[in-house]
């Protein structure tokens, strides 16, 4: 295309952010112009990521809609490219920012102007961080969604929102000032930062152990894996509830996307030796905080637990390097970012109404909320891994995957299954029915016609892609197929040098 489409999905939101910060007028004008333009924008931004799904080239695992300019001097370009792995997290998140928008319409009641841009330059960052072909821009974009993030924690949070915010905003720079110090390492190795020369180039083994160790302390951070973990209870907990929705959904996918791109493709020899060291990490992260979530009497916090548990799934399927496995793990990341999404949402819709997060000041809500009850008991299957519902597939294609590689590593992520029913249901079971104990219940209205569309639209993808996830397999198979093979080829390559 001569059109630059990637270009135009990247920085439309952040167009919508200038038009919204130049907005003038009396307070109760900016902020209904605010709304529209946010509104508009982003709805705009998921129609041309449908478009941009529906000319996608399933046939080839090249980078397509390549757009390149050089920048800094000539040495680093601002390179953009998708491929079948990465056009399904623009869709993600295109699809979750206008729902964050109109969460935020909906429970922002200060400063909704500034929320707005801040979600809109967040869509903007995440967006880049997917489309960047360069080691560089994908730092600048990695690294910059940290603001407006920050920023919505820290003044649209809790009453402890500013030290969550300041605990996220350390944790994830800390891990990604070694990135920066690995890709300012490779540049000087090999004497570029364009990720598609350097997955032709096979750093010398020499230095693949640390840059992956590198690369691994931003993107274990970022995920989290245990136990890097500790940021992001507080951080869901305290964050609005548009906050916990693009936390859960894009902010955590950035890990295993970054996984995938960077330390299996760059890094092949280092990944196939720190694959025990990950599988450890991730069967503690299963078990150890899906316990947890049991014990938690606190919704969101339970939510925030069985993500970290999730992810575990995620990063055993990645590393299991079968093709199973890492289409389980992506597949399992786009369930995942939609069913939290829902789930926090659901978390919102009653923290609106009540102003609690504490699971005992529910009980018995089946009686005023039945539409509500239906579709949390939706979200709750699907968090469970449900037969029917996309969290199924994922998990079932990972352990499948895993089983593969190590039987004793599948069985004990097998308990992860059984640990998320049972923190799920019984949460679902103290919320919604048994007696109600708090006078506040009683008086709880149902949902209204904009949070039944929202749901609606979740359910759909849940239950269509549990059901039919073919459109999802024929986006990714020929790039998984692509990066095993490559990943085979360069390990033989690293092995026969090794030998002489």
């Amino acid at each position: 295309m001569n059109f630059p489409i990637l270009s135009a999905i990247i920085f439309i939101p952040l167009i919508g952010a200038l038009f919204i910060l130049i907005t003038k007028g009396n307070q109760k004008n900016v902020e209904k112009n605010s709304k529209y333009v946010a509104i508009f924008s982003s709805s705009v931004n998921f129609s041309l990521s449908i478009f941009l799904w529906l000319i996608f080239d399933e046939t080839t695992s090249d980078f397509q809609f390549i757009e390149k300019k050089n920048w800094i001097n000539g040495l680093i370009s601002f390179q953009l490219g998708i491929d079948g792995i990465s056009i399904l997290f623009i869709l993600l998140t295109t699809f979750i920012a206008p729902i964050c928008i109109f969460s935020g319409i909906h429970s922002i009641k200060f400063k909704i102007k500034d929320f707005l841009i801040a979600i809109l330059l967040m869509e903007t960052l995440m967006l880049g961080v997917f489309c960047s072909l360069d080691l560089v821009v994908f730092y600048l974009f990695f690294e910059a969604g940290l603001i407006p993030m920050f920023l919505i924690i820290g003044i649209w949070g809790g009453s402890k929102r500013v030290y969550s915010a300041f605990k996220f905003f350390l944790f994830t720079l800390l891990g990604s000032v070694l990135m920066l110090v690995a890709i300012i390492s490779i540049y000087w190795i090999t004497g570029t930062t364009d990720v598609i020369k350097l997955l032709d180039l096979r750093i010398s083994e020499d230095y693949q152990y640390l840059l992956w160790l590198a690369f691994f302390s931003s993107f274990a951070v970022k995920i989290p894996m245990w136990p890097f973990h500790t940021w992001l209870p507080d951080a869901h907990v305290e964050a609005p509830t548009a906050g916990s929705v693009i936390l859960a959904a894009i902010l955590l996918k950035m890990g295993g996307y970054g996984f995938i791109r960077f330390s299996l493709g760059l890094f092949p020899l280092a990944s196939d030796y720190f694959t025990p060291f990950i599988f450890t990490l991730s069967i503690i992260a299963i078990i150890y905080t899906s316990l947890i979530a049991l014990m938690q009497d606190d919704i969101k916090k339970l939510i925030a637990y069985s993500s970290v548990a999730h992810m575990g799934f995620v990063t055993i399927g990645i590393f299991s390097l079968t093709k199973q496995g890492l289409e389980g793990s992506i597949i399992q990341m786009i369930s995942h970012g939609l069913i939290s999404a829902a789930l926090f949402l659901c978390v919102g819709v009653l923290y609106d109404r009540i102003h609690s997060r504490m699971i005992s000041s529910y009980g018995g809500i089946v009686n005023n909320m039945p539409k509500y009850s239906l579709f949390f008991m939706v979200f709750t299957l699907g968090a469970l891994g449900l037969p029917g519902t996309s969290g199924f597939v994922g998990e079932f294609l990972v352990l499948v995957g895993v089983f593969q590689k190590n039987i004793i590593v599948a069985i004990l992520a097998s308990l992860g299954v059984i640990l998320a029913a049972a923190y799920m249901l019984w949460l679902y079971k103290r919320v919604i029915f048994g007696r109600i104990a708090n006078p506040e219940v009683k008086e709880i209205k149902d949902l209204d016609k904009t949070e039944i569309y929202i749901f609606i639209s979740f359910t759909f993808l849940i239950l269509f892609f549990g059901f039919y996830p073919e459109p999802l397999f024929n986006t990714i198979d020929i790039s998984i197929n692509n990066l095993i093979e490559k990943y085979h080829l360069d390990i033989n390559f690293y092995l026969n040098k090794r030998n002489g």
